[in-house]
């Protein structure tokens, strides 16, 4: 595979907010990531690392949450999602969201000794980080959020059809919530309320030039990215042998995604690895339990608070 120097630039400068502060970081070839911190910069780090066609924003109530219990929590949005930059040519490879996961992990250590974050990263995000850790020892441990280096091609099939099935955007934010309620008919009351819509997609919509509203990634990354993703899967099993540092993997119990024989397979690459079934979830697990998610989570990185891991 071929990997893409990085470099990070100037951050702008941030104060430790409740909320999140954000900055900047930009790969060696320019494409500038859009980054938020959650609690005290000294603090254990934590980088978390979203799924394909999601933002940053995905991750809030648990950074939140976590940065809560004494951690520092570094959300991004991959290149070509969120407020991150698109390529001009559009032309996205796997190197390059793994080279700027490792930038995000360097950027994320504790300034006075260099401790390596904890990645948490779900569906692409942790397939990445499986990638990063392999390549680069980015990480000082990893939580997977219900994904495997193989997966369930018919669980993945729904969501890519679900991403190429508005290609033309949505009139309005009630338009794409309707959308979102038949994709999630189990989260269907989360879009049920006329004028929460708005605020609650904001964030996941873009307006156009024609005043329709777009998903906020490059619709270009369905070609490069997901098209290619099964190729991969090779090279991922590879890398899930080479991970020596503690790992968990959390898996919804009614995901499509991964399976029964597709997490043993994984556990057989990765045999120290821990394994936690969320019940009442699906592949997103996040949105749908986050606070049984978020105490997984947790158990799982108390231990790790001030544990170096492998250099």
């Amino acid at each position: 595979m071929r990997m893409v120097a990085t470099q990070p630039i100037q951050r702008i400068p941030e104060s430790t907010l409740d909320e999140g502060s954000t900055g900047t970081l930009r790969g060696g070839d320019g494409v500038a990531l859009a980054v938020a911190r959650f609690g005290d910069p000294a603090a254990p780090p934590l980088v978390f690392a979203h799924g394909f066609g999601q933002t940053r924003h995905a991750w809030n109530p648990t950074a939140r949450s976590l940065a809560g219990a004494g951690w520092h929590c570094v959300t991004a949005d991959a290149r070509g999602h969120g407020q991150s930059g698109w390529r001009d040519d559009g032309d996205y490879e796997f190197a390059q969201f793994i080279d700027d996961l490792a930038l995000l992990a360097r950027d994320a250590a504790r300034p006075s000794d260099a401790l390596k974050p904890i990645l948490v990263g779900a569906s692409m995000g942790g397939l990445l980080g499986i990638m990063a850790q392999a390549q680069q020892h980015a990480f000082r441990a990893l939580v997977l959020v219900d994904i495997t280096p193989r997966w369930e091609s018919a669980g993945v099939e729904r969501i890519i059809a679900f991403m190429r099935a508005h290609p033309d955007g949505f009139a309005s934010y009630a338009e794409a919530a309707a959308a979102i309620a038949a994709y999630l008919p189990h989260r269907r009351e989360r879009f049920g309320s006329e004028d929460r819509r708005p605020e609650r997609l904001r964030r996941m919509l873009v307006e156009l030039d024609n005043g329709r509203l777009r998903w906020h990634w490059d619709p270009r990354l369905l070609e490069r990215i997901a098209d290619g993703s099964e190729r991969m899967q090779a090279a991922l099993l590879e890398a899930a042998r080479l991970i020596r540092v503690p790992t968990l993997l959390i898996s919804g119990a009614h995901s499509d995604v991964v399976s029964a024989a597709t997490i043993e397979e994984f556990l057989a690459c990765v045999p120290h690895a821990r394994h936690v079934r969320v019940a009442h979830a699906t592949h997103m697990v996040v949105g749908d339990r986050n606070d049984v998610f978020a105490a997984a989570v947790r158990e799982f990185i108390e231990p790790l608070r001030d544990v170096r891991g492998e250099t």
